[in-house]
């Protein structure tokens, strides 16, 4: 076979050949020998702290973990510390909020222990919430169907009763009983809704600490007026003028609500005076549907300042936890209405009917 030779100018000559193959030896060596931190390196995807924290709280939620995923929580554990904090917050909150009901033999136990507490209390005073409304069809705050609960569920608020036409619940009517019979000297209640007042309850017998909706007073000469309408109808956080003046000295009345960050001086409906006085003269402090979780701010209704067997006996209704439940002589896991019925029968009185005119 005959052997064919390329010219060599379309090959290149046999010292170009070797010269490449210097050339790329050489490359491979300055390589090799080129320092890490100076070689040109990729930029790695930028991780947030967001991201990361989402990578953390998925591996967290994982009941085994493998070997990588280890050396992974290792590596940021400071945030893993932060997410697991904030899981269990998280998990106790919603445990707090859940409703608890004692069964019916321990109910009743509960309640007969309360009857006998106010037979022979000499100073007793209730606090109440807005759980004694829910009969109304009025909605708490805090509850399963509470305001809170469903604008956090994106449900509607709006289907509530017209507080014109609420009428008081059997609980109310109780209350008024036991304050009738003087069994309670004073009722200190954080709702708006006017429903103490429509049950009979004397207005020097209660306080209303958040103002009711039904009241509008003159800031000039203290006239107190109680409407049958809504006054805050065009009131609203630190605008409380409510459109009408005083019969008395024509002064521009205003309403009596105090909103979140405020407090008021006026004295009725609040009745400040009264409701420290009577916290502290009380033996007996019956707390009713309510979270305590604005009360409890009132460091002044509590008497915290006493050593804890010099303040008053505590006792707690309500279906979920609450800040005071520790510090409390029973904590009472029903319906206030059910707690009062068995509680009234014990003392044998029998509350009023409240007819709506």
């Amino acid at each position: 076979m005959q052997s064919v030779f390329l010219p060599a100018t379309e090959c290149g000559s046999s010292d170009d050949v070797f010269i490449g193959a210097d050339n790329e030896e050489k490359e491979v060596e300055d390589e090799v020998a080129t320092p890490r931190t100076l070689r040109p390196r990729k930029l790695a995807p930028t991780v947030t702290k967001r991201d990361l924290t989402k990578q953390i709280r998925e591996v967290v939620a994982r009941r085994h973990h493998s070997l990588d995923e280890k050396l992974f929580l290792d590596e940021h554990c400071s945030l893993v510390k932060a997410v697991r904090a904030r899981a269990s917050s998280y998990s106790k909150l919603k445990q707090r909020s859940q409703e608890v009901f004692d069964d019916p033999v321990t109910l009743h136990a509960k309640c007969i222990d309360l009857a006998k507490a106010l037979q022979t209390a000499k100073h007793a005073v209730v606090y109440t919430g807005a759980g004694i409304s829910t009969a109304a069809n009025i909605p708490d705050y805090r509850g399963t169907n509470g305001v809170w609960t469903r604008l956090k569920s994106g449900k509607d608020v709006n289907s509530c009763q017209n507080l014109v036409s609420a009428v008081p619940t059997f609980t109310h009517m109780c209350i008024e009983a036991l304050v009738r019979h003087h069994i309670v000297q004073h009722v200190v209640s954080q709702n708006c809704d006017g429903l103490h007042v429509r049950s009979g309850v004397p207005s020097d017998k209660l306080s209303e600490l958040h103002g009711n909706m039904f009241c509008e007073i003159c800031p000039n000469c203290d006239a107190t007026y109680y409407r049958l309408f809504d006054v805050t109808e065009h009131t609203a956080l630190r605008r409380h003028s409510t459109g009408r003046t005083c019969d008395k000295c024509n002064e521009g009345l205003k309403d009596t609500i105090v909103h979140f960050g405020e407090r008021s001086d006026a004295r009725w409906p609040h009745n400040w005076e009264s409701a420290e006085s009577n916290a502290y003269d009380a033996d007996l402090i019956l707390c009713l549907g309510s979270s305590l979780k604005v009360l409890r701010s009132y460091k002044q209704l509590w008497l915290t300042e006493r050593t804890k067997r010099n303040r008053p006996k505590l006792y707690i209704v309500n279906l979920q936890w609450t800040p005071k439940d520790s510090q409390a002589t029973s904590k009472i896991n029903g319906s206030v209405d059910e707690v009062m019925k068995i509680v009234m029968l014990y003392l044998s009185i029998v509350p009023a009917v409240y007819f709506h005119l």
